[in-house]
């Protein structure tokens, strides 16, 4: 730690140490009580392993990738949406994919490592078949093959061969060489048409061996044409018989005819420092010559770049185009953490369309369909996420409207230079961002250019230009325009000083404006972008010193943004005109400044000095920050403006005249490293580097809560959505969560990684988080919402290390799942035994102990009965033999009739035991609303009622009755008792919330009744008045205790 040796605050450290001290007795571990695991998001090709394609139908074809330990397929046709997930998952790493008929099959696990192997079958994402490997193979699988009736696993420097009707392990081929090392199958394993039960094998000493998998044997080997060609890494059949594409670790491309092992063509298609590693012939017959309309096109690419060579084989073969920048290419520096490089490209079998993959995290497919004809194909379909670690994470806040968004959208910045809005609803939805036509910029300064086809040196990427590394994002829909924001074509990021055009303003104010603001790793620039139209805005603002900016804010009308800088400035722009506004401390004019020297000049008087001794009093134009600005929080009311910097200090200034109103200086024992603002109860938090976290009110300036227990530094915090819990990720891998009221850590899990990012949803069901050096983002559930969470202080010796999310929701417990999970049974200590108390005062208005969700289902029955209802009548069982029992019958003897069984009606409807079943039911609730009444107790009555389920209660209202009597005889009118008893249940101040429950039902149900009937209208009149008196009275208690409350705050008192 850091910090450890410094002597400063040691009454703190040994707070914090003695919440570290093991007890004597061991402390049982336990994961997360609060947050449950739901999934990861944002994956789609991250990891080495190449896609597999197969054909569905005539229509459409389906790519599987690999995401660590699952698969996921996607649809072409329908724009690469993802329909398949596998589970369950693999018990280690996949390495190697194949689609084959309706299966993919999936290799994973690697022996070196100490993790168990296997290969599995999964068919429309749910495992259907194993194979059982022999118990000796000690390599990873890196390929797997089939063709005809033989499944072909190629390990390191072995081929495993398997029956594709059974599935059963056939034979092992082994390649042997006379150099240690020779026999490695780098190139991996193919198979020719018309070459029955043949399979061509490339090794790293150039040779491509031809086994037979039928026998066993080696049949021929074929030697490369020319010395010193290294390693064979790719081998790809030709749409010609018997000739095959041979490529080189030391750059040769060789296609060899097979009959003859001759080369039929050389080409130098790829360097000893890129070699080609994945080769691509197009089989619609197009694409070669002037025209495109000549067969012989190949394509070739390499995991060293990120572009894809196009070959014309016709007379000689050339380069015809390359499409530069086709995925990422992966950075040569040891500390570059941004994924690239192309694991595999394929041409679509009778297609103009080339599907290709990177490690950047992407899938893409190109097609040749353009006027006039061009030899590189433009983009069609694009599934992707980040490249690079995330490091910034929000939910999108609702807007104006108070729509749902901001439980379904999350915004993340990673370091691949990209802004992502995931949808947690619907996967296709997510989106990147756009920073404009980067294509068509690229073309203008000759990144693109033809003139660059035949180099074979180091690539361009086209993220250089995009804008740096997202490190900060604050967002607010207030003024959002959605869609229809300034429509038309609109500048991108103007840096220019001319912010004078009024009708952009004028345009703006009728359509909205941008939404988001951005800082940027070593960038003087915050950028803003349009949420409503995903893509770019039209502002840049600069720091008010030049230097790096180092947080931004945004206001919470979305008018104006807030930019700091490393250098400590602190300033603030107009959205909708992009213009500056102010700067905090404020510019002086020649006259404030004469004032500030002549009261300057009066501080010298010792009388002067006395008199403003005991009042806090700052200068017009003083108060900047002298070091970096780490968090910038505008009030609600747009009054003052919160900055905190590395120098110690939190400043509050004037929102409207920037200058300071007031400081709290923690300097220069601490530094202030980050802020997190609640406007819910006005309430701000501030991480230190000592490893603790204070919260201030900012009413009173006074620290509330100083929250300890992280062991290492804090990388991101924030409140949850009520502003009970503050939960926190540090540098130790553990995510805490302290409960406010009380300051106790009431929760805390490790992950095998640090979190480096978090984020709460607005309405509390989801806690995003992004861990180190990984492109996901995981989403944990909310487990509170839905059942009791135990909530007692617990000690460091309790946190045990959990499983992260995965992409494939393997384990996970989701919303719906929480709402009806049962739950583990809580442990004694856990619980805190309250005392049972109906009421605490008669004055006080009392909730139920129903859950919410009974009473919520009863309002919404009719609703979840038409969601639940059959889509199709049931379906008669087939018939067995009548001396066989039915699945699952104890009893055989049970099929015969019971001897004392009761008959059915006579009518056939129901028989007497159901009909008196049924009476005995309803008379209980008659009698206990009934008995009630008579003595003026519904007490028994009521508890009764809430002791039914949310169905049987539904049914129980739907069959009160005014009665035999008529309405004016109150001792059978039912519909009047039960008015009476809500509004006597009302009196007595208890159950509010039930009431309220049973009376939309109940009026829901008989309104049509009530309206006709004077005696149910007076005695609802009668329920009515009570309660606009309790409503009333309670307003008054409300008013007057936000009135002592905002008395005791009050700085003035």
């Amino acid at each position: 730690m850091p910090h450890s040796e410094v002597e400063l605050h040691s009454t703190k450290r040994q707070k914090r140490d003695v919440t570290v001290a093991k007890p004597k007795n061991a402390v049982a571990k336990r994961g997360s009580t609060i947050f449950a695991p739901f999934r990861t998001i944002g994956l789609v090709s991250p990891t080495n392993v190449p896609f597999s394609s197969i054909p569905l139908g005539k229509t459409t074809f389906q790519i599987t990738t690999s995401v660590g330990r699952s698969l996921q397929t996607y649809d072409l046709k329908r724009g690469l949406n993802l329909v398949f997930v596998t589970r369950p998952q693999t018990p280690a790493d996949i390495t190697a994919t194949y689609a084959w008929k309706e299966k993919v099959f999936a290799a994973w696990g690697n022996a070196r490592n100490g993790e168990p192997q296997g290969i599995w079958a999964f068919q429309r994402g749910k495992k259907v078949a194993e194979l059982q490997i022999p118990t000796d193979l000690d390599q990873p699988i890196k390929q797997i093959l089939i063709f005809g009736t033989w499944i072909v696993a190629c390990a390191l420097t072995r081929i495993e061969v398997f029956k594709s009707d059974t599935f059963e392990h056939y034979t092992t081929i082994f390649s042997v060489s006379a150099k240690k090392g020779d026999n490695e199958l780098t190139g991996g394993v193919c198979n020719m048409p018309t070459y029955l039960n043949k399979i061509f094998v490339g090794r790293k000493d150039g040779w491509v061996e031809i086994w037979n998998v039928s026998t066993g044997k080696l049949i021929y080997t074929i030697v490369p044409p020319v010395r010193n060609c290294g390693a064979v890494t790719c081998l790809q059949p030709t749409p010609a018989l018997s000739l095959l594409a041979v490529a080189y670790s030391e750059g040769p491309l060789v296609i060899q005819n097979v009959l003859t092992d001759k080369p039929a063509l050389i080409l130098n298609a790829g360097t000893p420092d890129a070699p080609v590693t994945s080769v691509s012939f197009r089989s619609d017959g197009r694409g070669a010559g002037q025209d495109g309309r000549k067969d012989g096109v190949m394509a070739t690419a390499t995991s060293t770049g990120g572009d894809v060579t196009f070959w014309d084989l016709n007379k000689g073969g050339r380069i015809m185009g390359v499409l530069r920048s086709a995925h990422n290419p992966p950075l040569n520096t040891r500390t570059a953490t941004v994924r690239g490089g192309i694991s595999k490209i394929e041409f679509l079998p009778g297609q103009p369309v080339i599907m290709t993959s990177g490690l950047d995290n992407s899938l893409k497919s190109w097609i040749f369909d353009e006027t006039p004809f061009s030899p590189v194909p433009r983009i069609l379909h694009m599934r992707s996420g980040h490249a690079g670690p995330v490091n910034c994470l929000q939910f999108l806040p609702s807007d104006f409207d108070g729509a749902e968004a901001g439980n379904k959208w999350l915004l993340s910045g990673g370091q691949d230079r990209s802004l992502w809005g995931w949808s947690l609803r619907r996967d296709g939805q997510s989106t990147e961002l756009s920073q404009g036509n980067i294509r068509k910029k690229a073309k203008k300064i000759g990144i693109l250019a033809s003139t660059a086809l035949s180099s074979h040196g180091p690539t361009t990427t086209l993220d250089d230009l995009k804008a740096p590394e997202i490190t900060c994002i604050a967002s607010s829909l207030n003024r959002d325009g959605g869609i229809g924001a300034l429509p038309g074509k609109q500048p991108i990021w103007d840096k220019g000083n001319d912010k004078t055009k009024l009708s952009d303003a004028q345009a703006s104010g009728m359509t909205g404006w941008e939404s988001v603001v951005t800082a940027h790793k070593n960038d003087p620039w915050a950028r803003t972008w349009f949420w409503g139209r995903k893509r770019a805005g039209r502002w840049a603002f600069k720091t008010g010193d030049g230097t790096d900016v180092s947080t931004v804010a945004i206001s919470a009308c979305g008018t104006f943004a807030l930019v700091g800088s490393v250098g400590g400035s602190l300033d603030m722009f107009n959205l909708q005109s992009g213009r500056h506004r102010q700067r905090f401390p404020s510019r002086l004019t020649p006259a404030q400044l004469r004032q500030v020297k002549l009261q300057q000049l009066k501080t010298l008087d010792k009388v002067a000095k006395f008199q403003t001794h005991s009042k806090k009093t700052f200068a017009p134009g003083s108060g900047k920050h002298a070091n970096a600005i780490t968090g910038i929080v505008v009030d609600p009311l747009n009054k003052h403006v919160i900055s905190c910097s590395l120098d110690g200090t939190i400043k509050f200034w004037d929102f409207l005249t920037g200058n300071l109103v007031d400081e709290i200086d923690w300097a220069p024992t601490i530094r202030i490293t980050a802020c997190r603002y609640y406007p819910g109860n006005d309430l701000i938090a501030f991480a230190c580097d000592d490893h603790s976290i204070r919260v201030v009110d900012i009413e009173t300036k006074n620290t509330i809560r100083e929250l300890w227990g992280c062991r290492d530094t804090i990388n991101d915090f924030c409140f949850s959505n009520n502003g009970r819990w503050i939960v926190a990720a540090s540098q130790d891998s553990v995510v805490r969560v302290w409960d406010l009221p009380t300051s106790h850590l009431i929760d805390a899990f490790r992950l095998e990684k640090p979190v480096t990012a978090l984020a709460f949803s607005a309405t509390g069901e989801y806690l995003a988080g992004a861990t180190a050096g990984e492109l996901g983002v995981h989403i944990w559930t909310n487990r509170s919402l839905f059942k009791h969470v135990p909530t007692r202080q617990i000690s460091e010796a309790e946190i045990a290390q959990i499983a992260a999310p995965t992409a494939s929701g393997e384990g996970a417990e989701g919303i719906l799942e929480a709402a009806f999970d049962d739950g583990e049974s809580v442990p004694e200590d856990d619980v805190v035994s309250a005392p049972v108390v109906d009421q605490l005062s008669k004055d006080m208005m009392t909730l139920s102990l129903v859950p919410r969700s009974k009473w919520q289902t009863l309002l919404h029955i009719d609703l979840i009965k038409q969601r639940n209802k059959p889509k199709e009548a049931p379906k008669a069982p087939e018939k067995a033999p009548f001396f066989l029992p039915s699945v699952g019958e104890k009893n055989p003897a049970s099929i015969l009739p019971a001897p004392d069984a009761a008959p059915k009606a006579a009518d056939g409807t129901m028989s007497r035991i159901t009909q008196l079943e049924r009476s005995r039911q309803e008379q209980t609730f008659t009698a206990k609303l009934l008995a009630g009444a008579e003595s003026s107790d519904y007490n028994h009555f009521i508890e009764y009622l809430k002791s039914l389920s949310p169905s049987t209660a539904d049914l129980e209202l739907r069959s009160l009755s005014i009665g035999d009597g008529g309405e004016e005889d109150e001792s059978t009118n039912e519909l009047l008792q039960f008015i009476r008893a809500m509004t006597s249940r009302l009196q007595q101040r208890r159950d509010y919330e039930l009431t309220q429950a049973w009376m939309t039902v109940f009026l829901r149900l008989h309104f049509d009744v009530i309206l006709q009937s004077p005696f149910l209208m007076n005695a609802l009149a009668v329920w009515r008045q009570t309660q606009d008196n309790e409503k009333a009275r309670l307003d008054d208690l409300a008013g007057y205790c936000n009135g002592v409350v905002g008395f005791i705050r009050s700085p003035r008192t």
